[in-house]
């Protein structure tokens, strides 16, 4: 398959700036890609603080920072932003309509070899490639946050990907520095369906007065060695988002182990969505 260059990545979010900058680090010429002025803005904001962050702890060189920086542009016209794209990485909310819509413009824009991969952490693959008229080039490309840190990416082909784009999506994770896993599409892959489960019980403890966030979160970061326990990583994902994966594996998997506590619900409706509202089962509102 053709070399990948030119990486666009849509959505300007926290997961769309932290690929486009893992792009750019590597040396691929990245667009980022948002409708919304303020949320390119602060996708931008977002990759200069974390090249300075890394500068400052000597993480990488000033002709590293200024490379970076130089292969990144940014885009508002998603005709213009994938027309060279060897890699396309949709980064848009879990809502497989406007996944589907976004990737059926795609597939009218981008190049024919373009490999279209989502950065879906728990939609199916197949039924996203339905919007396109080749599902062979489309794949799963599920980072996890913060890109930049993370070492993990979930490759996940559809029934319908093909070896070729499987394995040249494989191959670039590695020379992102990443270390990819293949998983067959199913619901929640495989990060997310362990995950989950394991976020929802957490929740459960803490509604039946099991233990206080903390201490959960401390038996599983000592006891098990988790680098982080559950319910801070909720905060740390969203809770709206956690909410929104739950549900749909519970519809999917008809499992109750995935069936989301009223707790989370309310702290939903609450507005308690975790970091990025400054509140959750931790406060953050200091930092």
């Amino acid at each position: 398959m053709t070399e990948i260059k030119y990486v666009t990545v849509l959505g300007a979010g926290t997961m769309g700036a932290g690929i486009a900058q893992v792009c750019a680090s590597a040396g691929c010429r990245a667009t980022l890609f948002d409708v919304d002025d303020d949320a390119l803005e602060q996708g931008f904001d977002r990759i200069r603080r974390n090249l300075d962050k890394g500068l400052e702890l000597g993480k990488l060189s000033s002709q590293e920072h200024h490379d970076s920086l130089n292969r990144l542009q940014g885009a508002h016209d998603l005709a213009f932003a994938v027309e060279r794209a060897d890699l396309v990485v949709e980064a848009v909310p879990e809502v497989l309509e406007l996944k589907q819509r976004i990737f059926r413009e795609v597939d009218a824009a981008a190049p024919p070899h373009a490999i279209l991969a989502t950065n879906t952490s728990s939609l199916s693959i197949a039924g996203i490639s339905e919007a396109v008229a080749d599902p062979s080039r489309v794949v799963g490309l599920h980072f996890f946050n913060p890109v930049h840190l993370m070492k993990l990416v979930e490759v996940v082909w559809g029934p319908r990907t093909s070896d070729a784009v499987r394995d040249a999506a494989t191959d670039f994770v590695r020379r992102l520095g990443k270390e990819p896993v293949v998983v067959k599409d199913s619901p929640g892959f495989a990060s997310s369906r362990l995950g989950i489960v394991l976020g929802m019980e957490a929740i459960r403890m803490v509604e039946e007065g099991v233990a206080a966030p903390e201490d959960i979160d401390r038996a599983m970061e000592l006891g098990y060695r988790h680098p982080m326990g559950p319910l801070r990583l909720t905060d740390l994902v969203g809770l709206d988002v956690r909410l929104g994966i739950a549900q749909y594996l519970h519809e999917t998997l008809g499992s109750e182990a995935f069936r989301p506590p009223d707790l989370l619900r309310r702290m939903v409706e609450e507005g308690k969505l975790g970091k990025k509202s400054g509140r959750g089962f931790y406060d953050w509102s200091e930092g």
